[in-house]
């Protein structure tokens, strides 16, 4: 079972223009609205390659309702915590030169009783079997240790969790022992203190170094130059694949989805570094942050390059 934990969740709205013009009159082409935060980008990706999980989080106002409702309608399970004010609405502007500006809204205001209110929701799921996925920030009013507490309780309870997090947050999340990690290059390199664009080399020495703390699973996404991934003896590197791109948006959180999904099926090192290439490279191809489809995931897994490293 997959239980994704969307702490600051939103709608998306994803919109399209020729140029930006700041300060000036800017007519929009074209309009997209997807529910997300990455959590629930998540399970939407792993409905989408025919898995199953439950979106867990925090909701509030009608934006939240409309969220839940589109969660619904796809048939996609949720168990969120309703809180007071409105879930935020993110807007992404894109020019045709391929530059994204993002305007992301604070969110509600989270309690210390609304907080443990989730601690209590996600223990009655932790168990044997269980990967709660942990992603994206967190809202004004919750300490930076929530993902270190919900790791500490998944494994008292034997279950396991997938982190995507950057920053303090994810710093303070390792020290409860993840069991699987995905961190972009820039992610990585701010852990490490790195100020400066960090070779291949460099990257897997640090990603190694976090393997040596427990972390059965570390996949580092690289952007064009593509992706690492090491679990147990396994470490490879994956080239990009060579797809028509919309838009990067989304792309990381298609990785952490494949991830999980082939920790739920039990899939092997490489298919599930197939798996990871393809369904990444297809969600660049897809509008705002919809999910590639899984006949174009299946199609771009036997296009993945995999070189052994180390």
């Amino acid at each position: 079972m997959i239980v994704t934990v969307t702490m600051n969740p939103a709608i998306d709205k994803t919109v399209e223009i020729d140029a930006l013009l700041p300060g000036g009159l800017n007519r929009i082409q074209r309009v997209e609205y997807d529910a997300g935060g990455k959590g629930i980008n998540v399970s939407k990706t792993v409905h989408e390659m025919g898995g199953e999980t439950i979106a867990a989080g925090f909701l509030g106002g009608n934006v939240g309702k409309t969220i839940q409702n589109v969660l619904q309608e796809k048939g996609i399970r949720s168990d969120f915590i309703w809180v007071q004010g409105e879930t935020r609405t993110n807007t992404k502007v894109f020019e045709k030169s391929g530059a994204v500006t993002e305007l992301n809204e604070p969110g509600p205001v989270i309690t210390q009783e609304q907080c443990q209110e989730l601690l209590e929701k996600l223990k009655t799921y932790a168990q044997p079997g269980t990967l709660f996925v942990l992603a994206g920030s967190i809202p004004k009013g919750m300490d930076k240790d929530i993902y270190a507490r919900i790791i500490r309780l998944a494994h008292e309870n034997k279950a396991e969790v997938l982190l995507d997090a950057d920053g303090e947050l994810f710093r303070m999340a390792l020290e409860a022992g993840p069991d699987i990690i995905k961190p972009n290059r820039v992610e990585l390199e701010e852990y490490a203190g790195i100020d400066y664009r960090a070779s291949e080399e460099e990257l897997m020495r640090v990603a190694e170094g976090l393997k040596a703390k427990g972390i059965h699973t570390v996949a580092v996404s690289m952007g064009k130059s593509g992706a690492m991934l090491m679990k147990g003896e396994f470490r490879v590197k994956c080239p990009s694949l060579n797809v028509k791109a919309h838009s990067t948006v989304g792309a990381g959180d298609a990785m952490v989805a494949a991830l999980a999904y082939a920790w739920d099926k039990g899939l092997n090192e490489e298919e599930t570094v197939r798996l990871c290439m393809a369904t990444s490279a297809g969600a660049v191809t897809t509008i705002g942050t919809k999910p590639p489809s899984r006949e174009l995931i299946d199609e771009l897994k036997s296009k993945v390059i995999i070189e052994r490293i180390g």
